[in-house]
């Protein structure tokens, strides 16, 4: 299971930072430090997003009886700005993706990005990623994942954004979500999905996949992949490329950009997979693919 996490734990180019102790980069907030399993990270390649102008911060979301923390980042003059759900990798809510929350406000959305792991354990104190997939990962229902972001949303809409024009993002296992939740929201306007996985085999968490649900697509997603992904071969996109083909207008109207000798995880600018001129280039094509389907 989420073999390309592993696969891309192993160094593959640059010097590690490897001076501080690991223990000195665990968050001690949502959004704030690296997760132990990344350690160490690739100091000179990390991106730093100003927060200036913006609302930034953790927020708690409820859920029921459950307070589900969340990292926003949203334009302060613009009260109403509509809104991107952005969705982790197995690693949590940690700098990077509350970096990448903070560059979607930069550019007028309010992002929030849940923890949606936190009911199983906290993903970012694990060291090894076997461990964090055996013990919490693969015992977060698909079905909890969506009820949560439902409430996102909604907790979203009662702070006054503009949920009519929702997108969601998400990168790996949050790739695999951001397909499965433009399936389930039919308000989800257009989704973007960084290298998640497409087909797998059902088990009581995870009933379904991409492949499957393409019927129900509400929101056209455009998914960023790598070409040299050990982990999501290059049959598995061919095989949703195929399915999308018969399913419903949303899902013929989604598409793939597969870059040429790209990793999994080439976003990923805290780790050896870090592609810069893939993830820019992916990262435009994100900023247009929401605007052109009205997530703007």
């Amino acid at each position: 299971m989420l073999k390309e996490e592993f696969d891309t734990l192993v160094p593959a180019h640059g010097p590690l930072d490897s001076t501080p102790d690991r223990r000195s980069f665990v968050r001690t907030a949502v959004g704030t430090g690296f997760a132990a399993a990344v350690l160490p990270v690739l100091a000179q390649s990390v991106v730093k997003t100003p927060g200036t102008g913006l609302l930034v911060g953790e927020v708690s979301i409820p859920v029921g009886d459950f307070k589900m923390p969340a990292y926003r980042a949203a334009p302060a003059n613009r009260p109403q700005a509509p809104v991107v759900l952005v969705i982790s990798e197995i690693f949590g809510v940690h700098e990077y993706i509350a970096d990448v929350a903070r560059r979607f406000a930069q550019a007028g959305y309010c992002a929030i990005a849940p923890e949606l792991f936190v009911r199983q354990g906290d993903a970012k104190a694990y060291g090894e990623i076997g461990k964090l997939i055996a013990e919490v990962i693969s015992k977060v229902p698909d079905s909890q994942v969506m009820g949560d972001l439902d409430a996102t949303l909604a907790w979203a809409k009662a702070q006054g954004f503009d949920t009519g024009k929702a997108g969601i993002t998400g990168f790996c296992w949050g790739g695999r979500i951001t397909w499965m939740y433009s399936a389930h929201n039919p308000g989800i306007r257009a989704g973007v999905a960084w290298y998640g996985r497409l087909v797998g085999q059902p088990n009581p968490n995870t009933p379904t996949h991409p492949v499957d649900v393409v019927g129900r697509l509400a929101g056209p997603v455009l998914g960023l992949y790598g070409e040299k992904d050990t982990g999501i071969p290059l049959d598995s996109v061919e095989q949703m490329k195929a399915a999308l083909a018969k399913g419903s207008a949303a899902a013929q109207k989604s598409q793939f950009v597969i870059y040429p000798d790209a990793p999994h995880a080439f976003h990923a600018d805290y780790r050896p997979s870090y592609r810069k001129e893939a993830a820019e280039d992916g990262w435009q094509r994100a900023l247009d693919w929401f605007k052109a389907h009205g997530v703007a």
